[in-house]
Formats: structure tokens, C-alpha cells, sequence
């Protein structure tokens, strides 16, 4: 070979907030662990390396070794440490404050704890849009990596997209690197010698070439069937025995190395994108099918191949449409980024509010980790535990911010505005104990509820939707999984019988949505959303009006619609005083029969209360225990009916002023992940419902109290608190 390439390595290895501690040590052990093992053999190779900052903080906290190994190969040139914004967000869902705050966070830290010259970022799931380019220079970073799909889609072609170019937005400039697609594919599923021909072609054909494989750390060992593959196997060590044996002409080389001694390629403005399997994703589902049909076509055709470099699917940010549970959390998120910007202008920051300012900003921060806001190959929006990491954080971020602003003791307040920018108020009903969200405009839902003591939204539900990967559940498919394949291609199912789960609901699961339903449905019939809706008030708009007293404040909805023909008005009123944890909520109908019962029902939905646990489980009027929390119950005339998660350590007594029936049922989606295809507990519904008559009026009401007990988890908060206390003055 005479001529030479330019060969940049970079990993990214991450973990999202939330994610459980024995899923980072299996990831540890099969991948970051074991690839750094392999890696310090080879002396002459050098790679670029992202580490997210909640795993950074994880590995610190669990593996300081680790760390201390990753600070030496710096400080011995072998490694560039790649920054990015602290805990990893989709940098164009984030003002350019929150921006620019993370990713200084991050290299402050980067420098200090491994002694890293931080020049560059990781942009997440390389997720653009060119105004990112102004905000990242300003942040003191100049380059980051994205897919060769970004340059393409700029209109450069495969031969152009071996170097670097220069970008810009408002006069601050910004080196871009490609990374190369047909890379992601090959390494590490090609044979090592797949990779070394690939870089040979490009030697052959360009001078001064740089090409940039820069993916996921994680494809080398915890994605399915990779750690046997590339290390039992052997494929790492003979791809570094490949590429020693060939460093003649392949320089493994580090992206400041490379700025600093290559001139760029020229000059680049990118449309907003992602890596083409992102915006695929992003698509609506039906319209991804069509896509995906289309995209088939023409890899058949002789003529596909032009045209596919203009093909492209969606936007990432309309996840937030696709997924309006996304949309929620971002607009819960962004009302704890106004707030914290109004204590920064305010000044609190500087003096004795400072800490709780300080605490604020990095749960705000935490709360913007991007897993939880979108869903493709892997889990993302469908996992609880991710969607409850993000609403524990802002929660808590909230939480210090009125200590911050000096808010003590008792209190109550209600504050109507556009929250999710709708163009339609919401209300915001805040105490000391609790904190709602309701949308009038939208069935007058509740569709958040934080449990202030434990950081909790028992409304961060998930409704079933069809999905595009759907087709394949509904025929069947399987494949064994016994070698390693790209996640991307991989059909596999984690559980039996998934075909016969699949059921998509009606609206989003969220509390008080008001059905009517004819006199015989039955509760199989309600839960596999086969009943016919009698009414319109479900998902119809409410007029709202605050009423409020110095500890008592009550959000009034009302609506004027039809039901079985009839007109009838409902007004619900939810009343939350100050200092107490129990959530009052009040319904008159007018307008009901003398002379027939109609079926009325209320639906509540509770999330982050696993089923399939005896620890969590319902309970009677009697506090007998009625079944887990995944068991369907079809109940008469009571008026009680409990939910505890003694895991939790949370008590839900729901208690109603007229005997009622009550169901209950499971909400469960069958969705993807890495692993394959999975069912998923999502929430669990609790729906009273009557056989309503009018009186002399024509008029029907009921009350009902939601009373929630967190003693429990705050007993074994102060007892950890005390322990740590114990522990420090020993």
C-alpha cells in the first residue's frame, strides 16, 4: 500500500439515569471492562473515547480502578477523552442555556478527574440541527461527530466524506466529522478483515483520507451474542492484531491529532437529521411502513441506490408528537429549566440559596437524559424505570427550588398557563404534598401526579399504540439468536404468545376520563378496549375556573356534551389543601334520568406499580388483600378499594361517598428493545363505575379521596439518613 489512511476510532459508551445498577455491572463486565483489557495490550493503537456522566459517575462510584486506568492511558496519549453535555440530552430539545451549561458541567469534570484536555463532544444520538453549532463553540468545544447520513443529506457525496469539514452558526465555528455508516455495519459483525479492505479502497482512491468509525461501545460486548463473538471468538483481538500488522499505511489517529494536522475538507451547513435508523424512527408508525416498504423497493432496484441518498424520514422532535408521554416530560422539564433560570436572574444563586440552586440545576440536568424521550431498537419511552429516573429528577429539582426561593411549611397555589405549548391552558395545582397537572382542554384529565415525598409521578403512564415493528409480532416471526447480528436486523421474542397481545388504546392513560358505557359491557370488554364509547366527554374540552381559599384551592372543570343522546353537563372539581396528601375530587352530572340508568364510569390510572410481586398488591374495604397489582378485578357495590407497592413503600386508598363497582386491569404493551420483543407493565387502571339515576333535579354527584401514605418509604429514608449520619461521625 502506498499511500495512507487516517483511521479514528471512537466509542461511545453510556447508560442512562435510572437504568439499574446490575444492568450497568453485567454492561461493565461484558464490554467496558473487558474491551479496555484487550486495548492496553496494543500499545500503538490509539482511540477516542465518550463516556456519558451517568455512567462516568457509576463507573467512579462502583469502579474508581477502572477510571484511574482510563486517567493513565490519557495522560500516555493512547486515549482522547471525547466530552458532550453531563448527562447526555438530545441537545435540540434544550434551551441554549441548559446547552451550554451541560457541557461545560461535563468538561469540568472530565478535566479534573482524568486530566483530559477536553476539545471535542459527543452530540447524543447524533441528533442535530445547525443552531447547535453557535451553542457548542460557545461551550470552549471545537469539533464533534456525526453520520456520514448528515453530510449526504447536505448533498456530499460517499468520496467527499473522508476528512472534516467546518461549519458555523451566527460567526462561531465548528469542526463536524463524518462517521462512516458502512462502519457501523461491519465492525463488529464483518469479519476484522472486512474493515481493513474497506479502509484499503479508500487509501487507494484519496490522499490525506480520514475516515471515522465512531458508534457504540456497547456493540463490543453487551449488545445480544456480541461478548462470545468479540472476545470469546476473538474478533477485538485479531481486528488490533489487523490493524498493528497494517499501521504502515492505517494511523490510528485522535480528532484533536487530526484537526491539528489536517486541513478541512472545506465548509458545510447540515440540515437537521440524525443517523438514518433515527429518523426513520421518528416517523408516525403507519407511514414508517410505508417507508420501510418504499426503502426495500429500491435496494431492488438497479436505480435505488442514486436515489436513496435523497431519502430520509422524519424529525426527532416530533417523538414529542408520536409519543405525547414525551411531550409531557418535556414540558414538565422545561417548566423546571423556566424556574431555575428565574432563581439564576434573581441572584439566589450567589448567596445562601446557592446550594439548593446548585442541587436544582443538577437534577434538572439529570432529568434531561435522552432515553427516556424517544423509542427505536431500544426500550427508550416504553421502560418505566427510565421515564420514573426523569420525573424523580425534576421533581427533586423542583423541590429545591422552593427551598431556594424560601417556600416553607404549609402551602397551596394553582397557576393556569400553556405548559406543553398547545395553544390550550393548563393548570398547575401545587402544594407542599403533592403537585397535579390537569388539562381541561383534554377531557379535563389529571395527567400528573408527584408524590413530593418520594419523588413519584404516578401518572407517567404509557398508552398502547401501534408500532411499525408491530407486522412483524402480529406474523409470528422468530429468529434463534445464536449469533451476533446488528440489533437493527435481530427478531426475537423475548416471551411466548406476544401476537395474541397486541391491542392499541383509545386515548392516553391518564385519570379522571370520564366514560359512558352501555349497560351490559363487561370488564374484558373495557380492557381490551372493545367497549363502544356512549359518550363525548372522554377526550372533549372542559371550561375550567380556580376557586380559591387561603389553604384550599379547587380546579372546577365543566363540559356540556352528550351521552346516549341525552345532553347532560359534568362538573368534577379536584381540591388539594395545603399540608395534606390526599387528593379530593368531586363530579356532579345534570341533565341525568329519572326513569333509566345510564352506565357511568371514571377512569384512573396508576404508574410505576409493578404487577407480579406479592409486595404489591390491592386491598378491600377490610384492608384484605385482594390480588396483585397485575390481577383483574370486577367488584361490586363497595366503597374502597387500596393499592400498596410495600417496595415503594407507598399506600394508595381510594375511597368513594356511593357504593360502586370498581374494575381493574393491567396496562401492558408489547414493544422492542435490544433484547427483542418484550410485554411490559405500563400502568393499572382503577375504574369506579355506576348505574347513574337523576334526582328530583335531574342532577347526580359522588366524591371521592385519594389519599396517599408514603410512611413507609420515609421511615427508611430517615433510617438510611441516620445510618450515614452514624457512619459519618464514627
Amino acid at each position: 500500500m502506498t499511500q495512507s489512511v487516517r483511521f479514528l476510532l471512537v466509542l461511545h459508551n453510556h447508560q442512562p439515569v435510572g437504568n439499574f445498577d446490575h444492568v450497568i455491572e453485567q454492561a461493565y463486565q461484558d464490554s467496558y471492562l473487558p474491551f479496555l483489557d484487550v486495548f492496553e495490550r496494543y500499545e500503538s493503537l490509539r482511540i477516542a473515547l465518550h463516556t456519558s456522566g451517568p455512567l462516568m459517575e457509576w463507573l467512579d462510584a462502583h469502579h474508581s480502578e477502572y477510571v484511574d486506568r482510563l486517567a493513565a492511558l490519557v495522560s500516555a496519549g493512547r486515549i482522547e477523552i471525547v466530552g458532550g453535555a453531563f448527562y447526555e440530552p438530545i441537545l435540540t430539545m434544550l434551551p441554549s442555556r441548559d446547552r451550554i451549561g451541560q457541557i461545560k458541567m461535563y468538561t469540568r469534570w472530565l478535566e479534573a478527574r482524568l486530566g483530559a484536555n477536553i476539545s471535542g463532544i459527543w452530540t447524543p444520538e447524533r441528533v442535530w440541527e445547525q443552531s447547535l453549532a453557535g451553542d457548542i463553540a460557545q461551550a470552549g468545544i471545537g469539533y464533534t461527530l456525526l453520520d456520514d447520513f448528515h453530510f449526504k443529506n447536505a448533498g456530499l457525496t460517499d468520496e467527499r466524506l473522508h476528512g472534516y469539514y467546518v461549519t458555523e452558526d451566527d460567526g462561531h465555528p465548528l469542526n463536524v466529522f463524518p462517521g462512516s455508516e458502512a462502519l457501523r455495519y461491519a465492525i463488529p459483525f464483518g469479519p476484522p478483515q472486512q474493515t481493513i479492505d474497506y479502509l484499503g479502497s479508500i487509501a487507494e482512491s484519496q490522499s490525506d483520507a480520514v475516515v471515522v468509525f465512531a458508534d457504540d461501545g456497547e456493540k463490543f460486548g453487551t449488545w445480544p451474542e456480541t461478548h462470545q463473538h468479540v472476545y470469546d471468538n476473538g474478533w477485538l483481538a485479531q481486528f488490533f492484531d489487523l490493524l498493528v500488522q497494517n499501521e504502515s499505511w492505517i494511523h490510528t489517529s485522535l480528532p484533536s491529532e487530526t484537526l491539528a494536522q489536517v486541513s478541512p475538507a472545506g465548509k458545510v451547513y447540515l440540515p437537521e437529521g440524525s443517523y438514518r435508523e433515527m429518523t426513520e424512527w421518528a416517523l408516525p408508525a403507519e407511514r414508517l411502513v410505508e417507508y420501510e416498504k418504499i426503502h426495500g423497493e429500491l435496494q431492488q432496484d438497479p436505480r435505488g441506490a442514486a436515489a436513496l441518498s435523497f431519502v430520509r424520514g422524519g424529525f426527532w422532535r416530533n417523538f414529542k408528537v408520536k409519543y405525547p408521554e414525551t411531550d409531557e416530560m418535556y414540558s414538565r422539564m422545561m417548566m423546571v429549566s423556566r424556574r431555575l433560570q428565574e432563581a439564576t436572574e434573581a441572584g439566589l444563586e450567589q448567596g445562601a440559596a446557592g446550594p439548593a440552586v446548585d442541587r436544582a440545576r443538577r437534577d434538572l440536568y439529570r432529568g434531561q437524559c435522552n432515553c427516556a424521550y424517544w423509542h427505536g431498537a431500544f426500550g427508550g419511552v416504553y421502560l418505566p424505570h427510565l421515564r420514573n429516573a426523569i420525573y424523580e429528577h425534576l421533581i427533586a429539582a423542583d423541590a429545591a427550588l422552593d427551598e431556594a426561593f424560601g417556600k416553607t411549611g404549609a402551602w397551596v397555589e394553582a397557576v393556569a398557563d400553556d405548559f406543553n405549548c398547545d395553544g390550550r391552558n393548563e393548570v398547575h395545582l401545587a402544594g407542599d404534598k403533592l403537585s397535579a397537572l390537569l388539562s381541561p382542554a383534554r377531557g379535563g384529565w389529571l395527567y400528573e401526579l408527584d408524590v413530593r415525598s418520594i419523588e413519584h409521578n404516578l401518572l407517567a403512564t404509557l398508552a398502547r399504540r401501534p408500532e411499525a415493528y408491530h407486522q412483524k409480532v402480529l406474523a409470528g416471526a422468530n429468529q434463534d439468536g445464536d449469533q451476533a447480528a446488528s440489533i437493527h436486523d435481530r427478531v426475537v421474542f423475548k416471551q411466548e404468545g406476544l401476537e395474541h397481545r397486541v391491542q392499541y388504546d383509545a386515548h392516553l392513560r391518564k385519570s379522571l376520563i370520564d366514560h359512558f358505557w352501555d349497560d351490559d359491557v363487561t370488564l374484558e370488554a373495557v380492557a381490551r378496549c372493545e367497549a363502544e364509547e356512549r359518550g363525548d366527554f372522554a377526550c372533549g374540552s372542559y371550561e375550567a375556573k380556580l376557586r380559591r381559599n387561603p389553604d384550599r384551592i379547587q380546579v372546577q372543570m365543566t363540559r356540556s356534551g352528550r351521552a346516549f343522546g341525552l345532553p347532560l353537563t359534568i362538573t368534577k372539581g379536584v381540591t388539594l389543601e395545603a399540608g395534606s396528601s390526599t387528593l379530593e375530587v368531586a363530579y356532579q352530572i345534570e341533565g341525568v334520568p329519572q326513569d333509566r340508568p345510564l352506565h357511568f364510569a371514571v377512569e384512573l390510572n396508576f404508574a410505576g406499580l409493578p404487577s407480579g410481586a406479592d409486595d404489591r398488591f390491592f386491598y378491600g374495604p377490610q384492608r384484605e388483600r385482594l390480588g396483585q397489582l397485575g390481577e383483574k378485578l370486577d367488584m361490586a357495590d363497595t366503597t374502597a378499594l387500596g393499592l400498596v407497592d410495600e417496595w415503594l413503600g407507598i399506600d394508595l386508598a381510594l375511597t368513594m361517598s356511593r357504593p360502586s363497582h370498581i374494575w381493574t386491569f393491567p396496562i401492558e404493551t408489547v414493544s422492542q428493545s435490544e433484547g427483542g420483543f418484550e410485554l411490559v407493565h405500563q400502568s393499572v387502571v382503577v375504574q369506579p363505575h355506576w348505574f347513574i339515576q337523576g334526582d328530583q333535579d335531574g342532577r347526580w354527584s359522588v366524591s371521592m379521596k385519594l389519599a396517599i401514605d408514603t410512611s413507609l418509604a420515609e421511615s427508611r429514608k430517615s433510617h438510611v439518613s441516620g445510618k450515614a449520619l452514624a457512619a459519618g461521625k464514627a
